[in-house]
């Protein structure tokens, strides 16, 4: 049941009301169900993994609140992420990875003798990737004894299951979560107009400015070797904002729905492309949540920055292609792309760390030319480019895709201008490069104050006017339907 679905405008009314007509303290039973019936709903086949997780991390959460021996628990411990984390590996990798000893083997010994190993075909469970990671945060948080004593069963079940949040995240914490839903579930005037204005921005995002831009950037990246440089540039512009808006828009509006039940979940995104470093850009801007978890349960765990230069950098490396395995999944299949797109996001923070002693004594040298605006605006537009080049090897079918867009667009640079004057532009481009306008101009006035901060202090026509416009981007613009979420498939 996608966000952008007719069937899910009756769900969340009608799961609404029943939730307002309950007592407080047992609305999360109600929502328990509400969100196994939202999962289930297009495959039911997802309930029964949903279940067994859920069990198995819940079992393994009260044998460790009640085991005292430390070695006992570090087993328990060891034995819970084999589990969660080996299923995960086994759907996304299993196959993939037997296809390329085949392949390898084949060259190998030749055509005449190959092998043939044997075959798991199990689609990977939608959303396996974030609740599989919730769950390895609730094993780790139960064994370092964050969590209160034995959690309630059926609050660790709505913990997994949440439905906002199960298929794109946030990944949530059970420490920040479960005693939310502990305390009992409550929702205010205030958190109401916030989640219903949050759910109209990322229903912005996504059906009237990443699904415009979605055609046009398939179209180049399914004919790369046809595809001309140009198109394949703007393709790459528009993929940024794309995976962005459609991502984002998730978030937003799982956060705005939440809100209606009482539940904060965490910001996820906070203006990313305005970023004037890539260490910024993801430790503190982009996928928030995916990368606090890899900070608190790999980096810091490994030795972070404490354990000298050396492992400094190791650690770094490992946490990103760590992350360009967690994303490779259904969406754009299953390859060395992803490995490739983790490996140059984890350069660039060696580059940042190594550069880090340098520039510090420039800002303190020239204080007034560092923090001048142009500089600044000079550094964001360096950052969004580094990205946007590592986003061609997440989208691109394969590494020889990925190779050939950036020698394409390399070999053309000087081009530019005059490919520019020649282009065949279409009305679907300069829709999409009005809605990419659009979008820069209301997060650079986000940044200095939140844009319903704002509107709460605006006339009420002008915020009715916003209103009114907003809904009839929605009607007009918008493209309901059109296509899932791109990180529900990962």
């Amino acid at each position: 049941m996608l966000f952008t679905s007719l069937e899910f405008f009756v769900f969340l009314p009608l799961a609404l009301l029943l939730f307002s007509l309950l007592p407080p303290a047992k609305r999360w039973i109600w929502l328990l169900l509400v969100s196994y019936a939202f999962y289930g709903a297009s495959r039911p086949l997802n309930l029964v993994y949903l279940g067994a997780v859920t069990l198995f991390v819940w079992s393994c959460g009260v044998a460790l609140e009640r085991t005292s021996r430390e070695r006992s628990r570090r087993l328990l411990l060891a034995a819970g992420l084999v589990v969660v984390i080996g299923s995960l590996f086994a759907f996304k990798f299993y196959d993939f990875i037997a296809g390329e000893l085949e392949r390898l083997a084949g060259q190998a010994l030749g055509s005449d003798t190959p092998i043939s190993l044997p075959r798991l075909a199990i689609t990977t469970p939608v959303g396996y990737s974030f609740y599989a990671f919730a769950a390895v945060s609730y094993l780790i948080d139960s064994f370092a004894r964050r969590l209160p004593g034995p959690q309630n069963a059926g609050q660790v079940a709505l913990y997994l299951a949440w439905f906002p949040k199960i298929l794109a995240g946030p990944i949530e914490r059970a420490t920040t979560l479960l005693p939310q839903v502990a305390a009992g579930l409550r929702a205010d005037p205030a958190r109401l107009v916030l989640g219903l204005q949050l759910i109209g921005w990322g229903l912005i995002k996504k059906v009237v400015i990443a699904d415009n831009l979605a055609p046009i950037v398939d179209k180049s990246f399914g004919i790369v070797a046809f595809a001309a440089p140009m198109d394949l540039l703007i393709s790459v512009y528009l993929f940024a904002f794309q995976i962005y808006c459609d991502f984002s828009g998730y978030t937003d509006i799982a956060i705005g729905v939440s809100l209606l039940f009482g539940l904060q979940l965490m910001e996820n995104f906070r203006r990313p492309y305005l970023a004037k470093s890539t260490a910024e850009f993801w430790g503190e801007r982009w996928h928030i949540s995916l990368g606090r978890w890899f900070r608190d349960y790999l980096y810091i765990p490994l030795g972070g920055s404490r354990a000298g230069p050396v492992r400094q950098y190791l650690n770094l490396m490992l946490v990103f292609i760590a992350s360009g395995l967690w994303h490779a999944g259904l969406g754009y299949g299953v390859g060395w792309t992803f490995l490739v797109w983790g490996v140059l996001n984890g350069a660039y923070q060696w580059a940042g760390v190594a550069t880090r002693p340098f520039w510090r004594r420039v800002g303190e040298r020239l204080p007034r030319i560092s923090k001048s605006g142009p500089l600044l605006a000079l550094r964001v537009l360096l950052t969004f480019h580094l990205i946007a080049i590592t986003w061609v090897f997440f989208r691109a079918k394969t590494l020889g895709d990925a190779w050939l867009i950036l020698k394409k667009i390399g070999l053309n640079l000087t081009e530019i201008p005059s490919l520019l004057t020649r282009f065949p532009f279409t009305t679907d481009h300069y829709t999409a490069f009005a809605l990419i306008a659009f979008l820069i101009g209301v997060e650079i006035v986000d940044e200095r104050r939140s844009i319903f901060q704002r509107l709460a202090a605006a006339s009420v026509v002008l915020r009715w006017a916003v209103w009114y416009l907003a809904i009839l981007a929605l009607l007009i613009l918008g493209r309901w339907q059109a296509r899932e979420f791109i990180y529900m498939q990962f």
